[in-house]
């Protein structure tokens, strides 16, 4: 009969459904019991969806069935009703919006780093966590040459520029140098991210996560106490359909969804006053409706949003008055109004 660390380890290869990270590496392989009778696997997972539940059931029993030749018991510990995420508090952070895609390529970072000087115009203390550790694209679009600094006892200094304070892998190797790591470093670095950074007092802490739904997501949706995410899509049906993997992502990890902007809308000529839909237009409102969750706005192609990102001075803080700096503001007062009222409604309930 296998050892319960030598069935922990063949647990590697069962995959939590949409995700490239195991079961082992979730942290939800809890306890695993081996008897002459049978063995016993028990899962403490972080979702009570049923479909969820009885696939990752059935890839236990596959998994373990042919090593153990006896009967297998998987013990399922539902999640707390109370919908509580027992993560620590970052100190002096007030609320923490993760600001997620699908796929590559549909603007997320620049949505990202708008609409943190968006919530600065507001009046809020902001800062930004650029979470794509391969290919960090903030420093860039905020002009950011300087390198973070460290306390006495080795803790982070964000970077401030433009009223933002801002943390990214980019600012801590040269520039074009790539990074070449495997995905225990990616978390560690993460993690550090998280704990180790002095922020300082922020109302809302914008974290720029990669594009996808992969270990990096994972790591901060499971270690830091995320308020709520934000999606950001382009109208194309390629790109909706990622939609409901970012969706589904923070369902399972019980962050709430504050909803979905959609970038890329359309272009107006500058000339005739044609609007082109580009990539097709509204397919991120009727997937927001469908998921029943808000719909933030639409920003169109613009020129001077590609050119603010590209010079270190994003729209919003260049041409305040432009129209879509001015929906971005309104994105981020929609922002700012759900996290403030489900702010209110814990506080009701506790």
């Amino acid at each position: 009969m296998p050892t319960p660390q030598e069935l922990l380890e063949a647990l590697k290869q069962v995959k939590y459904p949409g995700f490239s990270r195991d079961i082992v590496a979730f942290g939800m392989v809890k306890d695993i019991a081996v008897g002459g009778a049978g063995v016993t696997v028990q899962l403490a997972p972080s979702t009570d969806n049923p479909d969820v539940l009885a696939q990752i059931r059935q890839g236990v029993v596959d998994v373990l069935g042919p090593l153990v030749q006896v009967p297998i018991e998987v013990v399922i510990q539902r999640p707390a009703a109370t919908g509580i995420r027992p993560h620590p508090e970052v100190p002096g952070v007030r609320y923490i919006v993760a600001v997620a895609s699908g796929k590559g390529g549909v603007g997320k970072s620049t949505i990202a780093v708008n609409l943190a000087l968006a919530l600065s115009v507001l009046g809020q203390q902001v800062g930004v966590l650029d979470a794509d550790v391969y290919g960090p694209s903030v420093p860039l679009m905020l002009g950011i040459k300087e390198r973070p600094r460290s306390t006495a006892d080795k803790r982070l200094i964000p970077v401030s520029q433009y009223g933002l304070k801002v943390i990214s892998m980019g600012l801590l190797i040269p520039e074009g140098h790539a990074v070449v790591w495997r995905g225990p470093m990616v978390d560690k670095l993460l993690t550090e991210f998280i704990k180790n950074v002095e922020w300082g007092e922020l109302d809302v802490l914008v974290v720029d996560l990669p594009p996808g739904t992969g270990d990096a997501q994972l790591t901060m949706v499971q270690k830091a106490p995320i308020s709520g995410g934000i999606i950001v899509t382009t109208p194309q049906d390629v790109a909706l359909l990622d939609v409901r993997r970012g969706v589904k992502m923070f369902e399972e990890v019980h962050v709430p969804v504050l909803g979905v902007i959609e970038n890329m809308s359309y272009h107006v000529c500058r000339r005739c006053g044609h609007r082109a839909e580009i990539f097709s237009h509204g397919g991120g409102a009727r997937m927001a409706e469908q998921f029943g969750i808000p719909f933030l706005g639409e920003i169109p192609l613009v020129q001077e949003i590609r050119t603010g990102g590209d010079l270190g001075t994003p729209l919003v803080l260049a041409y305040p008055e432009h129209p879509q700096s001015q929906a971005m503001i309104a994105i981020a007062q929609k922002v700012v109004a759900q996290l403030e009222e489900k702010a209110r409604r814990r506080l009701t309930l506790h």
